[in-house]
């Protein structure tokens, strides 16, 4: 499956942003997805994770509140929605496509699939 995140931008403190992966090549349905981001100097790290029917979500410590994943199964998208930006979300968002879904699913390693990668610069 081919991945194309989209959505990020320049933005200011404060604002909302909702980030979209767009899934192409296989039936969407079949994977759970990912979004992680990798911020400057910094190790790329988990953010949150979807079942494929989107029943079960899953999130790292630092995105409950302010982070909403969610997806469209009829639309082949994904999506991430992040809340009151913080000049320190800033990073590379990817997201990222896994056939399983498992206890595991928070491990990088374990996605088939990655997206290049959307920008998001928050200024303060």
């Amino acid at each position: 499956v081919q991945l194309q995140a989209s959505g990020g931008g320049l933005v200011q403190a404060g604002d909302s942003l909702s980030l979209s992966c767009a899934a192409s090549g296989d039936t969407f349905s079949n994977y759970a997805m990912g979004w992680f981001r990798q911020a400057p100097g910094k190790e790329r790290e988990f953010l949150a994770r979807i079942s494929q029917t989107g029943k079960f979500t899953d999130y790292a410590e630092s995105a409950k509140g302010r982070f909403t994943i969610s997806r469209l199964n009829a639309e082949n998208t994904a999506f991430l929605r992040v809340g009151a930006l913080k000049p320190e979300d800033t990073a590379v968002y990817y997201c990222a496509a896994d056939s399983s879904w498992n206890s595991l699913g928070r491990r990088q390693a374990l996605y088939e699939y990655w997206g290049q990668g959307t920008q998001v610069t928050v200024s303060s």
